[in-house]
């Protein structure tokens, strides 16, 4: 069964920023509204932090106008753009241990997970450091004689959302790409886990960045999300999270026709064919859907097993989810922290209910884990079929359902018989199924014999009601420049 740690040896920071970060200044609301975020380790409150309305909104959007249009920001080399970025990236090495217990106390991850994170935010901000002097147009050969040429610029002020399941990593893979392009931005932390992101405001601040560029508005997406999406001076919108917030956001950027990008959601196949190392793919299919409590987009909720190694399968795997170790994320033995609020608490233990109501056999968990803080047991359903909820419903959380398959052709159909597509994953031995499920599966990553490998460099982003655009990589870079023709008679 799984073991509650209890022990607490990592420091927490006892003070953090709680205001709002606009135009280089930590100010109150002007209506002076707060909310309370919560320490889902323990469900008490960590901090009142000031809540942005729109009045605020219209602050942040004004400062990051101006700091594009006429601050010292628009006249600055784009090398030394990527001199800040490479400075902030810097400040976040030197404070990774006090950011990562921050990121834990906020949202629950476990210590180990959160200083990962703090290297992935390292590393992305210094790869787009480096990206920001290098941004280049073309010359084109044009009939007649005219000289021809490309500019990329900015797009201008951006509303930046991020999710709560990684906050810190989020805000690096949006200010990333965007800074070194030379917008300004204006962000949403998300109202669960505002901490980490106004800290690392502190630091940009610290980096160099002038006022105005980087602005950070606490609030919740009814109100303060709403302000950003509507606000006729935001020229695009970058959102991450769930894909009904993203068709609302999209109707309602119709009417300023803003630019958007939308990372959501997953229903991500994990197949495991029976050729495949099985050590490894247990364990791999063990990672997929426990990281982080299954608070991932990627999940891989549903894991197809080619019915020859079902039985052994599933019994592997039910053995390896029982030595999992869940309690205290400060705890670096901890290997599961909690869920990061009450609400998701309620949601997956409803999803567990409906699953064993449609009819899946629960082979292990499916329980709270102890009466404080929002813990989940790592939880298997056996014979799922694709009809059941819990085998279409992104449920967030370390639920997976096992669903035996027979043929290639088979589970490449039922893989994608989902409204989403961010990713999907193979486990063989034979190199011509792993490119042939590549190719057609329907999904923007593709692991082969692995799982959540994801770098800075690489695209990511989904197909279908997965998302719009790219996140990471030099792809991120076309969703934040706009493209410009110069043509020129030639004497």
């Amino acid at each position: 069964m799984v073991t509650l740690t209890a022990t607490r040896p990592t420091a927490v920071p006892t003070t953090y920023p709680t205001k709002l970060l606009i135009d280089g200044h930590w100010v109150d609301p002007l209506d002076g509204d707060s909310f309370p975020t919560i320490n889902p380790a323990t469900g008490e409150t960590i901090a009142t932090v000031a809540a942005a309305g729109p009045k605020d909104v219209d602050r942040a959007v004004k400062a990051a106008r101006q700091a594009l249009e006429s601050g010292p920001w628009s006249r600055m080399d784009a090398a030394d753009r990527g001199k800040l970025l490479y400075n902030l990236a810097d400040l976040v090495e030197q404070r990774a241990e006090e950011l990562a217990a921050l990121e834990t106390l906020n949202c629950g991850k476990t210590i180990n997970d959160s200083r990962g994170d703090i290297q992935g935010v390292i590393n992305t901000l210094r790869y787009y450091a480096g990206w920001a002097d290098k941004i280049e147009g073309r010359t084109i050969p044009v009939r007649g004689n005219f000289l021809s040429y490309t500019l990329r610029q900015p797009v201008g002020v951006v509303g930046q959302i991020i999710p709560w399941n990684f906050p810190l990593l989020m805000l690096a893979w949006k200010w990333g790409p965007a800074l070194a392009c030379g917008n300004t931005v204006v962000m949403k932390p998300a109202e669960q886990t505002p901490l980490s992101a106004l800290r690392i405001g502190e630091l940009a601040i610290e980096a160099g960045f002038p006022p105005g560029v980087i602005n950070l508005i606490n609030g919740f997406g009814e109100t303060t999300g709403h302000a950003m999406v509507v606000h006729p001076d935001i020229d695009k919108i970058a959102f991450t999270g769930h894909v009904e917030t993203a068709k609302i956001i999209q109707k309602n950027a119709a009417d300023t026709l803003k630019r958007t990008t939308f990372e959501l959601g997953g229903k991500s196949p994990n197949v495991i064919f029976a050729d495949c190392d099985l050590d490894a793919a247990v364990e791999g299919a063990f990672h997929a859907i426990y990281f982080h409590g299954g608070q991932c987009c990627t999940a891989g909720s549903r894991l197809f097993v080619e019915e020859k190694i079902h039985r052994e399968f599933v019994q592997r795997l039910a053995a390896r989810t029982q030595t999992r170790r869940i309690g205290d994320p400060m705890d670096p033995n901890t290997q599961q922290g909690p869920q990061v609020s009450q609400e998701q608490l309620d949601k997956i233990l409803g999803y567990i209910a409906l699953g064993q109501k449609e009819g899946a056999n629960l082979v292990v968990g499916g329980n709270r884990v102890g009466d404080r803080g929002f813990f989940v047991a790592p939880t298997i359903f056996d014979n799922v079929r694709d009809e059941m909820t819990i085998a279409k419903d992104e449920i967030f959380g370390p639920v997976v359902g096992v669903l035996p398959f027979q043929s290639m052709d088979e589970v490449i159909e039922r893989a994608n018989r989902t409204h989403y597509g961010l990713a999907a994953a193979i486990w063989t031995k034979d190199i011509d199924k792993a490119h042939l499920f590549a190719k057609r599966v329907k999904a923007g990553t593709v692991w082969v014999n692995c799982y959540h490998v994801v770098d800075a460099t690489t695209p990511f982003g989904g197909f279908k009601m997965s998302g719009q655009g790219r996140e990471n990589g030099e792809a991120a870079l076309e969703h934040y420049t706009e493209l410009k023709t110069v043509t020129i008679r030639l004497r």
